[in-house]
């Protein structure tokens, strides 16, 4: 699905620029904990932003129901992991870290989704 390949160029260059932007721009702004939070929600971005390419790339092949749930789900994930925890590790508030464990179940559905077209149908 083209959709998922534009998503995951998107992804991959917001969690660069993210990236960037916590190395440089909120060193000494942010605590060490603050910050290896935000690098963990990079990481995480950019791991299902290659995943979304993935998932783009093989629906090309197989036009599947599954692979479309399994994009979704890895777009949604990054929305709420990595988001909740930008968020967090830049304001403190915790409500946002309970998020971050609904964006976790939302990866593990898009892989399990992932494996399960791939091993039923290529």
């Amino acid at each position: 699905m083209k959709l998922f390949l534009l998503l995951g160029a998107i992804n991959g260059f917001l969690a660069v620029a993210l990236g960037a932007f916590g190395a440089h721009g909120l060193e000494g702004k942010l605590t060490e904990k603050m910050l290896g939070i935000w690098d963990k929600a990079v990481t995480y971005q950019m791991f299902h932003t290659m995943a979304l390419l993935v998932t783009g790339l093989l629906f090309a092949k197989l036009q599947n129901g599954g692979m479309v749930w399994a994009g979704w789900m890895f777009f949604i994930g990054i929305i709420l992991f990595s988001g909740s925890l930008y968020i967090y590790s830049v304001s403190g508030v915790t409500t946002f870290a309970m998020i971050t464990p609904l964006g976790g179940v939302a990866f593990l559905i898009g892989w399990i989704l992932l494996g399960y077209t791939v091993i039923k149908y290529v």
